[in-house]
């Protein structure tokens, strides 16, 4: 099985946290960038591919007969929408209207990601998102009437000022919508974003109570937590990433897509301009490209596969490389065994970054 990511990244507004590849102000690039998508698909062809991710950005910008070159560059090199077993579509509320939902569930888009982020338009507006909460459930309603069966919404916990109470409301009225699956995201602030240049600082601990809080109601609701930050009703796991996390092969196609395939990862240029540039002149796109052996490739499907909450079967390499680490974190409660498998603890969900670093390079060990 192979996964398809395609990279959008062009959005209405730069949110204030988001250190994505994505791009504000660049619409006049749209229809030469779905060219030289399609140029760029073409040298990918494979029917294999058996989940579709359009991501970006904001993927619901394009307009409707922008929409139709994506789509018709998804069926001319892979299959048809509707052939994948799992195909999702982002979306930010104001712009994801009711023409594109009908258009993109005509054509087999059986899966909807649609960033909320917060119900409080005051927590929207420091964010620098641009809809309202009222856009949201417009958006919400709207797939529903056109016949999504299946939703993800994403929230973020720990907004500068954001007491428990406000994200708790925000949490509440999501779960009396019902969606298929959530995705709660402790707030990061990055480097190179509004918010770091601005010396924000996270409160961690509240942030924590929020998470905290969050597992318990949406467990409570009937969502199965399966992943650090994405809870599901049973059956609506993401497929796509969830082939991520098992460390399963994918192709990226777009800039700053990545692939990895064969053992090597690929990543394209995230300067949407050059992207146009290199296809058009019948070059790849690529700026790195890295093939993890031994240690560090053992390494890394540790710290993918942990993400999970099921856990990953230590293999004999993996013992052989981390043995000490993986103890070292039981002992001191990070890491719990569940029969033949190692999964992140209670507490090791809310710290596993330090568990990660025992996987990364450089290796203590060595």
């Amino acid at each position: 099985m192979t996964g398809l990511y395609i990279h959008i990244p062009f959005c209405k507004q730069k949110c204030n946290y988001c250190d994505f590849a994505s791009f504000a102000g660049r619409d006049f690039l749209r229809d030469d960038y779905l060219a030289a998508l399609a140029q760029e698909a073409a040298r990918y062809a494979t029917d294999t591919c058996r989940t579709l991710y359009v991501g970006g950005g904001t993927p619901s910008v394009l307009t409707v007969s922008q929409l139709e070159k994506l789509v018709a560059l998804v069926e001319k090199n892979f299959l048809p929408i509707s052939a994948f077993s799992e195909s999702t579509f982002e979306a930010n509320p104001e712009s994801l209207t009711s023409e594109k939902i009908a258009f993109l569930t005509s054509f087999g888009f059986n899966r909807f990601s649609v960033g909320l982020q917060s119900f409080h338009d005051d927590e929207l507006k420091l964010l620098g998102r641009v809809h309202t909460s009222a856009d949201f459930l417009r958006a919400f309603e709207s797939l529903r009437k056109n016949g999504a069966k299946n939703i993800n919404v994403d929230l973020i916990a720990g907004l500068p000022g954001q007491s428990l109470e406000m994200f708790l409301q925000s949490l509440e009225k999501l779960i009396s919508l019902a969606p298929e699956h959530i995705s709660v995201y402790g707030l990061q602030i990055e480097e190179g974003t509004p918010f770091f240049e601005r010396g924000i600082v996270c409160d961690q601990l509240l942030m924590r109570r929020m998470l905290e809080e969050t597992r318990v109601r949406l467990q409570r609701a009937g969502y199965h937590h399966y992943e650090i930050s994405n809870f599901a009703r049973p059956g609506y796991e993401s497929q796509h990433n969830t082939h991520y996390w098992q460390y399963g092969q994918y192709i990226g196609l777009g800039s700053a897509a990545a692939s990895f395939m064969g053992g090597i990862r690929r990543q394209n240029t995230p300067d949407i301009c050059e992207y146009i540039r290199l296809i058009g002149e019948g070059k790849n796109a690529q700026i790195d490209a890295e093939e993890l052996s031994g240690q560090a490739r053992e390494g890394e499907k540790l710290v993918v596969g942990l993400r999970q909450l099921d856990g990953v079967e230590i293999s004999p390499l993996q013992k052989q490389f981390f043995g000490t680490e993986i103890e070292k974190h039981i002992h001191n409660g990070l890491l719990v065994r569940d029969g033949k498998k190692v999964k992140l603890s209670e507490e090791g969900l809310f710290v596993a970054n330090e568990v990660f670093c025992s996987f990364v390079a450089p290796f203590e060990n060595v």
